[in-house]
């Protein structure tokens, strides 16, 4: 005998019947029992809802390459070409090379300082032990292997590949990663030690975004020059310029003053600092791009336009003068005074 199945029970919410002449396994929609006969029709989609559906996952998107973003480590990739170009800039310096030739010590001293002396400036605000970080082996042997390469490559092979101007453009654009990075851990280690110090922040996250800059005069020291007057918060180059800035936007991002996630903000200043940074390296400019924005609020502030010819400015105002008039002024009567003792020691000769 066939058995015959017990009927399934009904109610509101199991009176369950197939349309479309099939179940779900038959692809057949399944539909309750005042729904026989008809589908459900779907949610509209404006098209403003649609644009801004869009937007979100855009801004979803953007935030997760953001995050990935300032999670990439740095070490070896990005230190290996900080330590390139850092140690490049070295070997710029005139008498660079005849120092490694004649004192390869000191000159092993200087690409240190190069490529550490960010690190040593913020243990000295900090009050933490300036060789703290040479004791990282992996970084030093790192640094030290490119100094090498850099100044002791036969036919300078090194120093000709990574010079040449497509591979060392890839080279800035890495460093000026790690530089935003260094900016952000500065902030971010004294703000660990000083919850409201809002300068030691800011002092510290430019020290560590400026690098070898601010102590440029004491590596001068070390290759046995003394030029007081390039000192680097005298003549503040783009770099030195934008890690004050991005500290001051670091700093506000971790005090809640800028509402912005960090990882955010660090992509964005990154791709600013790169962008700029490439463009000024490949075009061989000097010039900072906030020069036209102070060249307006400066004078407003100050009284100057900030920036220019930093050398005339400062010396002239130390003379207590009226800036350039008075240098142009100083120059004929100095010549003056000359003239007159000349023609003095014309006039003795004659009388003798």
């Amino acid at each position: 005998m066939w058995a015959v199945a017990p009927p399934l029970p009904r109610g509101p919410g199991l009176g369950w019947r197939l349309a479309g002449g099939g179940g779900p396994s038959c692809g057949g929609a399944v539909a309750g029992p005042r729904a026989a006969g008809r589908t459900r029709p779907g949610p509209r989609v404006a098209p403003g809802g649609r644009a801004g559906a869009m937007e979100l996952l855009s801004a979803l998107s953007l935030g997760e390459l953001a995050l990935s973003f300032s999670r990439v480590p740095l070490f070896p990739v990005f230190d290996l070409s900080y330590f390139i170009v850092s140690i490049l800039y070295l070997k710029y310096e005139p008498g660079a090379v005849e120092l490694s030739r004649r004192h390869p010590v000191a000159s092993w001293l200087c690409a240190m300082l190069h490529c550490f002396g960010s690190y040593i400036l913020a243990d000295l605000l900090l009050g933490e032990p300036l060789i703290d970080y040479f004791s990282n082996n992996s970084s030093i042997l790192l640094a030290s292997a490119v100094w090498y390469l850099i100044f002791f490559c036969p036919l300078d092979l090194f120093y000709k590949c990574v010079c040449f101007l497509p591979v060392k453009l890839i080279f800035v654009a890495m460093k000026e990663v790690v530089r935003v990075r260094k900016i952000a851990v500065g902030i971010h280690h004294a703000h660990h030690h000083y919850h409201h110090g809002w300068f030691v922040m800011i002092a510290t996250g430019w020290v560590k975004g400026s690098g070898v800059a601010l102590m440029s005069n004491f590596e001068q020291l070390l290759r046995g020059v003394w030029k007081p007057e390039t000192n680097e918060i005298l003549h503040m180059s783009f770099p030195t310029k934008a890690s004050l800035y991005g500290a001051i936007l670091f700093t506000l991002q971790q005090t809640r003053w800028l509402p912005v996630s960090k990882a955010s903000l660090i992509f964005i200043f990154t791709m600013f600092m790169v962008s700029c940074k490439v463009f000024l390296t490949a075009t061989h400019s000097h010039t900072s791009p906030f020069d036209a924005l102070e060249g307006y609020i400066c004078p407003v502030l100050f009284g100057s336009a900030c920036g220019g010819d930093h050398h005339h400015d400062n010396h002239g105002g130390s003379h207590g003068g009226g800036g350039p008039g008075a240098q142009h002024s100083a120059m004929p009567a100095k010549s003056k005074e000359e003239l007159s003792e000349g023609s003095r020691k014309k006039k003795t000769k004659k009388a003798d």
